[in-house]
């Protein structure tokens, strides 16, 4: 499926820059049979999806796991060292080492934000340049990145100039053209099927590639808002920045392909995305469930002040499984000795495990088993 979205165009300081045909172009929406029996399959895993997150307890509390997740696996592609273990530290204060994990919080911030703002403003430029200024205000970029304005001077990919760059982006007149075209896009989700306007969408944004820096955080940001839009889950629960960051060559590639005409392999590589991506997510929810069981049996098996108090807590670790007395002292108003009761008991029960190797005054536990199940 050969469709030319645009082409290189010659720049008056000198470079080509690629330069978009008015979009969707003509024939784009035409699939081969084998695009269609995939795209089949993706809608069912992900009503199947749908259904089995629907069922489980407590779910808004897993949702923050799945955000962490897709946090870490889109802020790694663009070069962060560290994991949603040291973000989760930070962000409740018991990190003991220096990590750039403020990039994935930026990240979480930002995605929070979008799905909170799309209720009540639609997918629009503004609304991207919004999530931009989240993303990206007091983050680390690799360069100025002029957090929620497009961009008024030229980017490239790749390279040290335009000159030698892999990919150049449209010069900045055609930047505004195109990104109307963009916007009017994201307003027609009657054009075609749901799943194949959210895989163009994303490629065409970072064929684009309107900001200084940060698009492709805010590119896959934007499947999310997309999917949440769109109304495909009831809950934000499937994340591709994961299964982009599995096949990172492969993911860029196609991106760089799809430039060129490549636009089925683009959509066909997708696809597989969701359903990979779909699958796992149900097999998560199913892991989730039989912990929850698992550990609430223990709990509600204590005396009955213990079991209150045990219950709590454990609610409480879906959403923040990294925990220090300090934390337990928060969600029961118990005194140091009585958090630190709970939480040798909780130990005992083999819910947490001590992370700190050392004795401390406010040791570290971990939820491991909880964390476990999303890092595998």
């Amino acid at each position: 499926m050969q469709i030319e979205i645009g082409k290189n165009i010659r720049q008056p300081q000198g470079f080509e820059a690629f330069t978009p045909h008015p979009f969707p172009p003509e024939g784009i929406f035409d699939l081969p049979q084998s695009l269609l029996l995939k795209i089949a399959e993706a809608d069912r895993l992900i009503g199947k999806l749908d259904g089995i997150t629907d069922l489980l307890p407590d779910v808004d509390f897993f949702i923050s796991m799945f955000v962490a997740k897709d946090a870490e696996a889109s802020s790694q592609i663009e070069g962060t060292k560290a994991s949603m273990i040291d973000a989760m530290e930070k962000n409740v204060g018991v990190a003991t080492k220096e990590t750039d994990a403020d990039d994935i919080l930026y990240y979480i911030k930002a995605l929070n934000y979008g799905l909170k703002r799309i209720n009540k403003l639609p997918l629009s430029l503004r609304f991207i340049r919004e999530l931009h200024g989240k993303l990206m205000t007091g983050a680390r970029a690799t360069h100025f990145s002029d957090p929620g304005e497009f961009r008024k001077s030229q980017n490239w990919i790749g390279g040290t100039t335009p000159q030698n760059a892999s990919f150049v982006p449209p010069a900045v007149p055609d930047m505004h053209r195109v990104l109307g075209d963009f916007e009017k896009f994201l307003h027609d989700e009657k054009v075609t099927l749901p799943l194949v306007h959210l895989a163009l969408s994303h490629a065409q944004f970072e064929t684009i590639h309107p900001f200084l820096d940060g698009n492709g955080r805010t590119g896959r940001l934007l499947i999310t808002m997309l999917l949440y839009q769109k109304g495909l889950l009831e809950k934000p629960v499937l994340f591709l920045s994961s299964y982009f960051k599995k096949h990172q060559k492969i993911y860029y590639q196609k991106l760089y392909d799809y430039h060129f005409g490549e636009v089925g392999a683009w959509i066909d590589f997708f696809l597989d995305g969701v359903i990979e991506t779909a699958d796992q997510a149900i097999v998560i929810s199913r892991k989730i469930t039989n912990l929850r069981d698992s550990d609430m049996t223990k709990i509600q098996a204590l005396a009955k002040r213990e079991s209150e108090s045990g219950i709590l807590v454990l609610q409480n670790l879906y959403r923040q499984p990294i925990v220090s007395t300090k934390t337990i002292m928060k969600w029961t108003d118990f005194s140091r000795a009585g958090a630190q009761k709970v939480t040798d008991r909780f130990v005992k029960l083999g819910i947490l495990e001590q992370k700190d190797e050392k004795e401390s005054y406010d040791r570290r536990y971990i939820y491991k088993k909880y964390i476990d199940v999303f890092l595998k």
